[in-house]
């Protein structure tokens, strides 16, 4: 390489790597179908930062989570906050989603959901909006798993909801 292009690239590459980051907005949903105990269990995890922004403009500006400030009362608003954004259909019907509790794993909310009573399923369809109306990149992915099958949907702005068919 001649010396003018090493020169070029010592001026380009700060200009380059000194860009801010794109932030990356997602929440991955997965949901296990355990047929001996006729449940759906759901683990939902979302960053603490966007959904603590979303807590905040919906219900509560001082509303803080995984600090020494959070108060009960924070997580009853985000329970109530992923039960409203969160619709999950099993064979053409609406289930009942059974909010278990939530823990922090570093920067992520990981919430804990069950389904109770299901026998079979022919149709799953899932219908996740959260922190959608806050962030319009938003994505929220689901991972589907059975013992004898593995299926994911991409869920956005455009399309908040969708389905799988085990027929």
């Amino acid at each position: 390489m001649n010396f003018s292009k090493i020169i070029l690239l010592f001026l380009f590459f700060p200009l380059i790597s000194a860009a801010p980051p794109h932030k990356f907005y997602v929440s991955i949903t997965k949901i296990e179908y355990v047929k001996e105990k006729k449940s759906l269990q759901l683990i939902t995890k979302i960053f603490t930062d966007d959904i603590e922004e979303a807590l905040r403009q919906r219900y509560d500006p001082t509303i803080s989570l995984n600090t020494k400030k959070e108060t009960e009362v924070a997580g009853e608003k985000l329970k109530r906050y992923i039960l409203q954004k969160l619709n999950v259909q099993v064979n053409g019907k609406t289930v009942q989603l059974h909010y278990i509790g939530k823990e922090y794993d570093t920067d992520m909310v990981v919430a804990y959901i069950e389904v109770t009573g299901i026998k079979e399923i022919k149709t799953l369809t899932v219908e996740n909006k959260m922190l959608m109306d806050l962030f319009p990149e938003q994505q929220n992915i689901i991972h589907f798993k059975t013992k004898e099958t593995r299926r994911s949907l991409i869920l956005d702005k455009d399309e908040p909801k969708g389905s799988l068919d085990f027929n």
